[in-house]
């Protein structure tokens, strides 16, 4: 069936009514508006928008505006679920498709009848014949594409089954389309108009900025105790990022032996009821940390995470940045952390052989980016903006760089020494016997091998010998140096220009100070007695209703419920986050609670 006229459309005044009233939000944020004023008006739209910004609410409210069903494409089946929830306390008729759940028969006659605000399906079962017979039989108000970069190859995340999202949107012409995306060079947008079939006046871009999250990166020397410390430093739930299975596993145990909250694996070798009562219970904790696999992902809507860290390199910056969007979408501060190895870049880099060759070109620009971000000496927000095309200031003020901005030391010599030394004993030796060849060490091995013998003997000392660690991890992170099958150092990239000369090396080095602490912690008010108890109601409002703490109400409503203590159900709906659905469903709780306080 046809959708409706551009004509027919409800105005962004009716928009702003229904924000209001289902929502509990006052105004729209950042983009929303513009998004939204396309939406109604049946033009189709990419969306390119941060993280937090409030992507969901742009196909949320056009579902509750327009005659039909908005059906939204989502890769992960947990994030579905997450969102279906929220939807539904706020009065959306919803529901998910997805080989979980058992109510498919409902949940299409709802379709067929009209029923249905928003139909969340995945990209694998959009792209296959029942679902196109089914969507025949119902109207479709708007198709929403979520994830839209895994559209493109030249995406971090592609997905084959998204290419097959434009022939079936071409079925239905006169349909709208809404692409999303948190995540897009200039390159993966030009894709994703193409494979989606939107106009190039059509993309709006909201730009990349998330000032809430601040952004540290450090040598990882102990992951368990780094971790640990951070963990005694940053309250509320967590996610902590690990490269393998066995890591996630590890770091699980340890860290849960230690820590003073619940820590939990998650997996895909973990048994499927483990992994999803693991994931239930993190998405209802407000402690809770969970440590997982970078690239299983986590998949979820919750917005009160306090902090991301990783426990080595993600993919790329494009990775990095998704992943670390899962802090702060409440809006309160956070903090993504990167602990980095050299192994890691060197692990990376050797992958680059198994891509295919058509791709290695772009996975090597993607890697040394974040070589770049990991190794630079100014802000990492201004590096990661401009990864994604923006104009950033040169300073952020929140992160570790621009709070203890770090020396830079000019080592483009003693780069020269260490590549000589790595070439002249064979591009076969690790760093430890590169580095005794160097500062002239009485070894066996070196004296067996006649390396001593070499003019790269012994010719470092003192502060130079201090810096040959953290330079020989710059150099592999930039990858003029690269490991061997075996282990050893052998030359990469640029290393014969820095070699000649041409190229101009130097290195950060931390500040002997201590570094500021809590500059970026949540806001607590944990101690007040009022807001502790609407935490409290809210647990066990959440407990009853089946469904995590922050679909009754943000820890942001909570603070304005105690600072302004409404006394009557008008006062509280005029709070920010507070629909009429909610304030029906849980307002008279609350306010009982604010009189008994």
């Amino acid at each position: 069936m046809p959708a409706a006229s551009a004509q027919s459309r409800p105005a962004l005044d009716d928009a702003r009514k229904v924000l209001r009233q289902t929502f509990g939000f006052a105004k729209f944020r950042g983009a929303q508006e513009d998004v939204l004023a396309r939406v109604l008006a049946g033009q189709s739209t990419l969306a390119i928008m941060p993280t937090g910004a409030g992507k969901s609410l742009t196909y949320q409210l056009p579902a509750c505006m327009l005659e039909g069903t908005c059906v939204v494409i989502s890769p992960l089946i947990a994030l579905m679920h997450d969102q279906l929830r929220a939807a539904r306390a706020n009065g959306i008729r919803a529901a998910t498709l997805t080989s979980v759940d058992e109510d498919w028969r409902e949940t299409q006659d709802a379709f067929r009848n009209g029923d249905l605000d928003l139909l969340y399906v995945a990209p694998e079962r959009a792209s296959q014949a029942h679902f196109r017979d089914l969507l025949s039989q119902g109207r479709i108000a708007l198709f929403a594409v979520d994830e839209a970069h895994c559209v493109s190859e030249w995406g971090h995340d592609f997905r084959p089954d998204y290419r097959q999202l434009r022939p079936l949107m071409d079925i239905h012409q006169q349909v709208p389309r809404l692409a999303l995306t948190a995540t897009a060079d200039a390159h993966t947008r030009a894709d994703i108009l193409h494979q989606l079939g939107i106009p190039e006046d059509g993309m709006i871009v909201a730009g990349f900025d998330r000032p809430n999250i601040r952004y540290a990166i450090r040598h990882r020397q102990s992951a368990s105790a780094q971790l640990e410390q951070l963990l005694a430093e940053q309250p509320g739930p967590g996610i902590i990022y690990a490269p393998t299975r066995r890591k996630v596993e590890e770091l699980a145990e340890r860290l849960g032996a230690k820590a003073n909250r619940p820590v939990l694996p998650y997996h895909a070798g973990l048994d499927p009821q483990q992994r999803a009562a693991n994931q239930a219970a993190f998405v209802a904790s407000e402690d809770m940390v969970m440590v997982a696999t970078i690239a299983f992902g986590m998949g979820i809507d919750k917005p009160d995470v306090r902090f991301v860290a990783h426990a080595g390199i993600p993919k790329s910056i494009e990775a990095y940045y998704q992943e670390t969007g899962r802090a702060g979408r409440d809006g309160d501060p956070a903090l993504a952390m990167m602990l980095w190895g050299a192994g890691d870049f060197a692990q990376a880099r050797m992958r680059l052989g198994e891509v295919d060759e058509e791709r290695q070109q772009g996975e090597r620009k993607r890697l040394d980016a974040l070589a770049a971000l990991v190794e630079t000496p100014a802000c990492r927000r201004a590096v990661l903006l401009r990864h994604f095309g923006e104009d950033p200031p040169a300073a952020c003020g929140n992160c570790d760089n621009c709070l203890d901005p770090p020396q830079l030391v000019e080592t483009s010599e003693l780069a020269r020494k260490l590549l000589s030394a790595v070439y002249r004993t064979g591009q076969t030796y690790g760093f430890g016997h590169i580095q005794k060849v160097l500062t002239g060490a009485e070894d066996e091995r070196i004296t067996a091998r006649g390396h001593d013998r070499l003019s790269v003997f012994g010719i470092v000392g003192g502060e130079e010998a201090r810096l040959l660690q953290p330079l020989a991890r710059a150099l592999q992170a930039r990858g003029a140096l690269v490991q061997t099958e075996h282990g050893g150092l052998a030359l990469g990239g640029d290393a014969r220009a820095i070699l000649k000369g041409e190229r101009p090396v130097a290195i950060t080095r931390p500040p002997e100070r201590q570094r500021r602490r809590g500059r970026n912690q949540a806001p607590n008010p944990l101690g007040d007695p009022l807001f502790d108890a609407l935490r409290a109601v809210r647990r066990d409002l959440a407990e009853e209703g089946g469904v995590p703490p922050y679909v009754i109400f943000h820890d942001a409503t909570l603070r304005e419920m105690a600072a302004k203590r409404p006394s009557s159900l008008a006062e509280m709906g005029a709070l920010s986050g507070v629909g009429a659905k909610k304030l029906e469903a849980y307002g008279e709780q609350f306010l009982q609670i604010i009189r008994q306080n």
